[in-house]
């Protein structure tokens, strides 16, 4: 599996270096305290993938709120699936309470859309969605972000929490992989 792993590090291409998605960040930060300074909201991180971008946008946002995770997943650490995993929900009471769940990347909408759908259930006052990438598709998605950060082509996509089969989240930047590897 490493040497997969290794295969597809090595002939993937750079979408966005660290220093355009450290940018990307800087300006959702910018407009996501604007919108929600004076909200107190809940920041819900979508684990696993949520992680790095909730990490690094968290210490911008200068205002008061509450951390808590989610973790809901169709893929398993693998490269497709179908019915959401409900893995961990989050601790705090939802009720009455606005909402920024921050995610890793909008792809097909599903996943996000049912986390959407369980805050609502929960009783949230409001809800606002951030993704640190959304993918280009030919086909309407259920849901869009309110905020996003950079826009990436229609492919399988890894780095700053995005995932090649439970590797490379960790990589510095934002990376296609070859289609014929996948």
């Amino acid at each position: 599996m490493l040497n997969k792993i290794t295969q597809i590090e090595s002939t993937a291409n750079c979408l966005y270096t660290q220093k355009e998605v450290e940018s990307a960040i800087d300006n959702m930060a910018d407009k996501i305290n604007l919108l929600l300074k004076d909200k107190n909201p809940i920041f819900l991180c979508v684990l696993n993938g949520g992680i790095v971008i909730s990490g690094k946008l968290l210490t911008r946002l200068n205002f008061p709120l509450t951390l808590d995770a989610i973790n809901a997943s169709r893929y398993l650490n693998e490269t497709s699936g179908t019915n959401i995993q409900w893995l961990l929900k989050p601790k705090s009471n939802l009720q009455n309470r606005t909402v920024l769940i921050v995610d890793d990347i909008l792809d097909e909408g599903l996943t996000l859309e049912a986390i959407v759908n369980y805050c609502k259930d929960q009783g949230a006052s409001s809800i606002y969605t951030a993704v640190l990438a959304n993918k280009k598709l030919d086909h309407k998605k259920p849901i869009s972000a309110d905020f996003v950060g950079l826009e990436v082509e229609n492919s399988y996509v890894f780095g700053f929490g995005m995932d090649y089969k439970g590797y490379l989240r960790n990589s510095s930047g934002i990376y296609a992989c070859k289609q014929d590897l996948i």
